[in-house]
């Protein structure tokens, strides 16, 4: 099979896919909440290896005693690692919690960098948190590969690789732009409900007609 066919091929699945996924979830939204730009960033970095449920908690009683952001820039390391501990990996997260409460109030003068690059300067910002920024905050076209993400797309077979940087650029490759973030959204929601990694509900899954796993 020629590369343009197989390409055209892969592109009609991934339009199947947002397609069924979109009537599925049609509500499909990020699942870390997103009241405001900054406190975004914080739950992003909290999330690593937890939860979004558990980092929701957590971050509300967090901006509940630190409503500013130059509030957790100034505060004791130790005080606001009692208050994360809960989302666990707390040093490394207390560290980068407050190097961005910083690098915000301080070098970027209180506004989020539309820019993948400067957000991954901050330890603990990966690019899937940075990716996961610039798309939710400015509507930038950006593709957040997360493990449910990652499954699904090899499962579906949009990608073979288990690598999230070609993840990444496989889905870029075959879904509009406009599509990007929210497809992130989209393989969440059915990675929780249907496509877990494991015993999987391949005969509920909206998918099952046309997944490579199930045929």
């Amino acid at each position: 099979m020629s590369l343009a066919v197989n390409s055209s091929k892969i592109k009609a699945l991934a339009k199947q896919t947002y397609d069924a996924l979109s009537t599925e979830f049609p509500d499909s939204t990020c699942s870390l909440d997103n009241d405001c730009p900054h406190n975004l960033a914080v739950r992003g970095i909290l999330s690593a290896q937890c939860t979004d449920k558990r980092v929701n908690i957590t971050a509300k009683d967090l901006f509940a005693k630190y409503p500013d952001m130059k509030q957790i820039a100034d505060e004791d390391p130790e005080v606001i690692a009692s208050i994360i501990k809960p989302c666990g990996l707390t040093a490394s997260k207390t560290k980068s919690v407050i190097t961005f409460a910083k690098k915000l109030t301080g070098e970027w003068g209180g506004v989020i960098p539309n820019d993948v690059d400067l957000l991954m300067e901050v330890p603990g910002i990966g690019r899937k948190i940075a990716n996961l920024i610039v798309g939710e905050v400015y509507g930038t076209p950006a593709v957040v590969v997360d493990t449910h993400c990652k499954r699904v797309m090899k499962r579906i077979g949009i990608t073979e690789s288990e690598d999230p940087a070609k993840v990444e650029k496989d889905i870029m490759k075959v879904f509009p732009e406009e599509q990007w973030i929210r497809i992130g959204h989209l393989s969440v929601d059915l990675g929780r409900k249907y496509c877990t990694a494991k015993s999987p509900k391949c005969d509920e899954c909206p998918l099952s007609s046309f997944c490579k796993r199930r045929i």
